[in-house]
């Protein structure tokens, strides 16, 4: 490589450096550092999305999968957090001020035990702080989406919501067919006769389906019987409804799975309406501006946002070993 290559090429790195200094040095110039600092009482910020004198309503939004993976901030400030999730729920149960809550619900589903945490803890809100609870489902609430709306005092769903998916699924690869063709063997050593079940490596036995199926129907009676506490509904209504498939929005309102057809709008009309407080002001929790979160995002606004980068990492963050998910998947 002669000189002027060697030169275009340093040129190249210096305006590089220069260009990442420049942006770094914007997102600090306008970054509000007291806010970053501070140390507010409650653990959330209010963000008022509708002025009002007369009582408070809080809208919570969940997104994405329902799972504990707790993503770093510093890469992903808009994920589902499991935790953090829970604490909103928390602080809108036991915040004097609040009178009522709505969730807005846009998941496909996710764990079953993260699914049971977030249910539990709306039931908690209801009778032990006695607030009322409204979901307003957006495009996507199934399975465990539908599990956590169950026990809402109202449920709202846009026309063309997609709902339902009630059931369990667990699911797992066999490759056993490729690595035999490739010639491939694989030891394993173990300390009982089920320590390996679903491996990828090997065909499945009939007594292991039947120990897992076992599993599914438990986890499955457990979906159903929430929702018969939650809607009201008998039992066979609930297993006739609950067989995997979605319902749109206006089916689940015919079948009563869902009681009006709205949009997030006339959800918080809705309970306004319902709790003679036509007047209350409405808000939003955030996270408030910490030194990670601010980090993370001059980190997305020197890389730009790649959704299949996000993509991947999400996926290399799950564990390998299957498990049961109360979960739509198309």
């Amino acid at each position: 490589m002669n000189k002027k290559r060697w030169f275009a090429l340093l040129a190249a790195i210096v305006l590089f450096v220069v260009s990442i200094g420049f942006q770094l040095v914007t997102s600090i110039a306008s970054t509000n550092f007291e806010q970053l600092f501070a140390f507010p009482e409650s653990k959330f910020e209010e963000e008022v999305i509708e002025k009002g004198t007369d009582g408070k309503l809080v809208v919570l939004h969940l997104d994405g999968v329902i799972q504990d993976t707790t993503p770093s901030t510093l890469l992903n400030t808009t994920s589902y957090n499991h935790r953090q999730f829970l604490e909103m729920l928390e602080e809108a149960g036991k915040d004097p001020t609040v009178d009522g809550i709505v969730l807005r619900i846009n998941t496909p589903g996710g764990g079953v035990v993260e699914s049971a945490e977030v249910h539990d803890k709306i039931v908690e809100i209801q009778n032990e702080h006695e607030k009322p609870v409204y979901v307003s489902m957006g495009n996507t609430a199934a399975s465990g989406g539908y599990y956590i709306s169950a026990p809402a005092d109202k449920i709202v769903a846009h026309p063309a919501t997609l709902t339902g998916s009630i059931g369990v699924i667990m699911q797992g690869y066999d490759l056993s067919g490729l690595t035999d063709k490739l010639g491939i063997e694989f030891n394993t050593i173990k300390s009982g006769e089920f320590k390996d079940i679903m491996s990828t490596y090997r065909e499945m036995t009939d007594e292991e389906r039947e120990l897992l199926q076992t599993m599914i129907d438990d986890m499955y009676a457990d979906f159903v019987q929430v929702i018969v506490e939650g809607r009201g509904m008998s039992e066979q209504q609930v297993r006739e409804l609950g067989d995997g498939r979605v319902y749109t929005g206006g089916q689940a309102k015919e079948n009563g799975l869902v009681d009006e057809l709205g949009s997030l709008e006339d959800t918080i009309t809705m309970m306004k309406k319902d709790l003679d407080l036509e007047n209350a002001q409405v808000v939003n929790y955030n996270n408030p501006m910490g030194i990670e979160q601010f980090l993370g995002m001059s980190v997305q606004s020197l890389v730009g946002q790649d959704e299949e980068l996000s993509n991947i990492l999400s996926i290399l963050r799950e564990s390998n070993a299957p498990r049961a998910m109360y979960l739509y998947s198309n």
